[in-house]
């Protein structure tokens, strides 16, 4: 008799459970913004967000929760996300890339993100941000 799919076992919890749902996304995208507004080592990418950082943190939790596995509350509100479409109005180089990981490979150290979910968000992000470069160096 072959398996049924009711014989698959459960699929782990996502991203997003294992982050602590919405109130951990909500902790890391936090602190990544705060690390962004203090820390020197990230002046050029602070530079690139203007001077209130409210929008930007709200739509980078909007868009981690749906991203990681939770509810999609920026496709909710603005349909899909089309990344790199939305961030050409920016100057996003090799420089504005590596802040932005730094940024956040050191908020999710910092949220004690666990190790392997780390490694693997790690890979994903960069691969992303690398995607988004929309000028050379």
């Amino acid at each position: 008799m072959a398996p049924s799919d009711d014989d698959a076992p459960p699929p782990g919890p996502t991203p997003f459970e294992r982050l602590g749902g919405e109130e951990g996304v909500q902790a890391l995208v936090d602190r990544f913004y705060d690390l962004m507004d203090l820390e020197p080592a990230y002046a050029v990418l602070r530079g690139v967000h203007g001077s209130d950082l409210h929008s930007a943190r709200q739509k980078l939790f909007w868009f981690l929760c749906g991203w990681l596995g939770g509810p999609n509350h920026y496709i909710e509100r603005f349909g899909h996300p089309r990344l790199r479409a939305r961030h050409l109005p920016f100057s996003i180089g090799q420089i504005e890339r590596d802040q932005w990981l730094a940024c956040m490979y050191q908020a999710m150290a910092e949220c004690n993100v666990e190790p392997a979910l780390r490694e693997r968000l790690e890979k994903s992000l960069f691969d992303t941000a690398d995607w988004m470069r929309n000028r050379p160096g």
